[in-house]
C-alpha cells in the first residue's frame, strides 16, 4: 500500500490562499488539469494490453441483472465502474439486457487545450482538487481522446499474496481466488501469461467480490441469465499465468504467480444409480480426449475398473466420481450417482429420530446426515443448500422452535404431521406428533399438561437388517476451489515525500 507522508508548515493566511486556488501545473502543451473521466473498457485497457501478442479490444459488459450492475458507489459491489441503462435488447439466452457496464471511472491528467478540444464529449470529466497518486494521461487528436497506461511512479509487488484456481464454478469455466489479496476497490485487472499474452477483466462478468472468473467457451452462461464472453479468453487454456495485476486508485499492485490453467472440454462423468449394500454399477466418461490419463476415485469401499464400479457394504446416499488427469494437462471432472434402499432405519421417539429396531446407530446417523427436506403439515422445508431450514439436528432431535424465512415452522398447536425425505432412501419417513409429545408445557381443553410422553405413528415400514460399513456419504455433490496525493506546493512551506509501504 502506498502512503503519503507530508510535513507542511505555513501561515494560516497562505494556507487559506492556496486552498482557494484551482489546481494547474505547467507543461509544454499548456496547463495540466487533473480530474476523473468515464473511460470505456476498450480505451481503458488499450495501453495496458499494448504489445501483448493477443492484444484485443475489450467490450462493455451486457447484463440482465439490473440492481447488482448499478452498484458502483464507494464500497459497493462494482465500485469505480460506470454503466448505462438500455432497453429493447436481448442476450443470447433471450433475456432482456437491462444495463451495460461501460468501463471505469479513473483519474486522468489532461491539458486545458485538449480538454477544451473535447468539448461536450469530455468523458464526464470532473476536476480534482489535488494531484492523484496515479492517473492516465489523455491526449487528443482530431477530436478523439487516447489514454495512456497508468502513470504510477511506484508500482507495488505483493509477493505475500497467492492465487488459487478453481475449475468448478457457476460463473464461468475458471475462477481465481486471491489469498492475502491487496486491499481497496478493484478498478481494473489483468493476468499476464508466460507467452506474453494479457487478458483483461471487467466488472460483474469477470470481477466479482474480489474474485476473477471467466469462460473459455465451455460454459457460456451464468446463473443470473447473463451470457459469457469467451472468445478472447480461449487462449488462457493450457497456458501459465505468471502474474495478476490489479489497477486501483493508487496505481498497480502485481501478484507474482506460477499458475497453470488446465484445458477444459465439453465432457461429462455419468454414473448410473443403483441399490445400496453390495453390488455394482457403471460409469461413462463422455467426450474425454484420448490423451486424458484417467485417475478415478470415489470412496474407500468402492473401486473402479474401466467403466465398472464395484462396492461392498455401501450406505445409501450420493457418491462423487472424481477424475483427474495423471499428466496434468486437463482439468479435473466429476459426476455423481446415488445408492438407494427401501429400508427406513429410524423411528421417532420422545422428540427425536433414533435407530429403528434391527438397525444400528450408524444406519440412523446416515439417514439423518442425508436428510434433504422436511415437510410439516403439508409445507416442505429444504434441509440443504441456500436458505435451508434446520428442523432435524445432527443428533436426530426435532427442533420445535425452528423458523424459516417465512416465520415459525411449527404453529404451536402441538399437532403435526411430519415427513422426512433423505437422499438414498426411496420413501420418506412419516410420523404424527400429537399435542402431548413435545417436551414443553401445553394447554389442552383449558387445562395445563406436562408433555413428557410421546405419541408417534409411522406411515412407512422399516425393514430389518443393517450394514456395518463406516462409509456415510453426505447429501449433495462434492466439488472437484481516490487515494489522492497531497497537493505539491512550491517553496519551503511544504515538503512531501511519497513512500511505499
Amino acid at each position: 500500500m502506498k502512503k503519503l507522508k507530508s510535513i507542511i508548515s505555513t501561515s494560516a493566511c497562505l494556507a487559506a490562499m492556496v486552498s482557494a486556488m484551482p489546481f494547474a501545473a505547467n507543461a509544454e502543451d499548456g496547463d495540466i488539469i487533473y480530474g476523473k473521466m468515464n473511460i470505456p473498457y476498450a480505451d481503458f485497457y488499450a495501453a495496458e494490453l499494448n504489445g501483448a501478442p493477443n492484444a484485443y479490444e475489450v467490450d462493455a459488459v451486457s447484463s440482465a441483472t439490473n440492481s447488482k450492475s448499478k452498484k458502483n458507489g464507494e464500497g459497493e459491489l462494482f465500485e469505480g465502474s460506470y454503466y448505462e441503462e438500455v432497453s429493447g435488447e436481448q442476450n443470447a439466452l433471450g433475456n432482456e439486457i437491462l444495463v451495460k457496464i461501460q468501463g471505469v471511472t479513473y483519474p486522468v491528467a489532461i491539458s486545458k487545450a485538449d480538454l477544451d478540444a473535447l468539448g461536450e464529449n469530455n468523458y464526464g470529466f470532473t476536476a480534482l482538487d489535488s494531484a492523484p497518486a496515479a492517473y492516465k494521461k489523455v491526449t487528443v487528436a482530431d477530436g478523439k481522446a487516447s489514454f495512456s497506461a497508468v502513470e504510477d511512479a511506484e508500482p507495488e509487488t505483493k509477493s505475500d499474496a497467492s492465487l488459487k484456481l478453481s475449475t468448478n464454478t457457476a460463473w464461468g469455466d475458471y475462477l481465481i481466488d486471491v489469498e492475502n489479496a491487496p486491499e481497496g476497490a478493484i478498478l481494473g485487472a489483468y493476468v499476464t501469461t508466460a507467452d506474453g499474452n494479457k487478458y483483461a477483466f471487467r466488472h460483474e462478468q469477470n470481477i466479482w467480490r474480489g474474485e476473477f472468473a471467466w469462460s473459455s467457451g465451455i460454459k457460456q452462461s451464468e446463473p443470473h441469465g447473463n451470457t459469457l464472453d469467451y472468445e478472447n479468453y480461449k487462449g488462457l487454456m493450457g497456458s501459465t499465468v505468471t502474474s495478476l495485476t490489479y489497477i486501483n486508485a493508487n496505481g498497480y499492485v502485481t501478484v507474482p504467480a506460477e499458475l497453470y490453467i488446465p484445458v477444459k472440454f465439453d465432457g461429462e462423468v455419468k454414473a448410473e444409480d443403483s441399490t445400496a449394500g453390495t453390488g455394482k454399477t457403471t460409469v461413462a466418461f463422455n467426450g474425454f480426449p484420448e490423451d486424458y490419463s484417467k485417475n478415478v476415485t470415489i470412496a474407500d469401499n468402492i473401486t473402479v475398473s474401466g467403466n465398472d464400479i464395484n462396492y461392498t457394504d455401501a450406505k445409501p446416499g450420493t457418491y462423487t466420481v472424481s477424475v483427474t488427469d495423471a499428466n496434468g494437462k486437463y482439468a479435473p471432472y466429476s459426476g455423481t450417482f446415488t445408492l438407494s434402499t427401501a429400508d427406513i432405519p429410524v423411528k421417532y421417539d420422545n422428540g427425536k429420530l433414533v435407530k429403528a429396531d434391527g438397525f444400528s446407530d450408524e444406519d440412523a446417523a446416515n439417514f439423518i446426515k442425508n436428510i434433504a427436506s422436511v415437510e410439516v403439515n403439508g409445507t416442505a422445508f429444504g434441509a440443504t443448500g441456500k436458505g435451508a431450514t434446520k428442523i432435524v439436528g445432527e443428533d436426530g432431535a426435532v427442533d420445535f422452535s425452528a423458523s424459516s424465512r417465512n416465520g415459525n415452522v411449527f404453529d404451536g398447536s402441538g399437532n403435526y404431521n411430519i415427513s422426512v425425505t433423505a437422499t438414498g432412501y426411496t420413501a420418506p419417513y412419516s410420523f404424527e406428533v400429537k399435542n402431548d409429545s413435545q417436551t414443553s408445557t401445553t394447554t389442552t381443553s383449558g387445562s395445563t399438561t406436562s408433555t413428557t410422553s410421546t405419541t408417534a405413528k409411522s406411515t412407512t415400514t422399516a425393514k430389518s437388517g443393517s450394514s456395518n460399513t463406516t462409509d456415510s456419504p453426505k447429501t449433495g455433490v462434492a466439488g472437484v476451489a481516490v487515494p489522492t496525493a497531497f497537493l505539491a506546493m512550491a517553496g519551503a512551506a511544504a515538503v512531501i515525500s511519497r513512500k511505499k509501504k
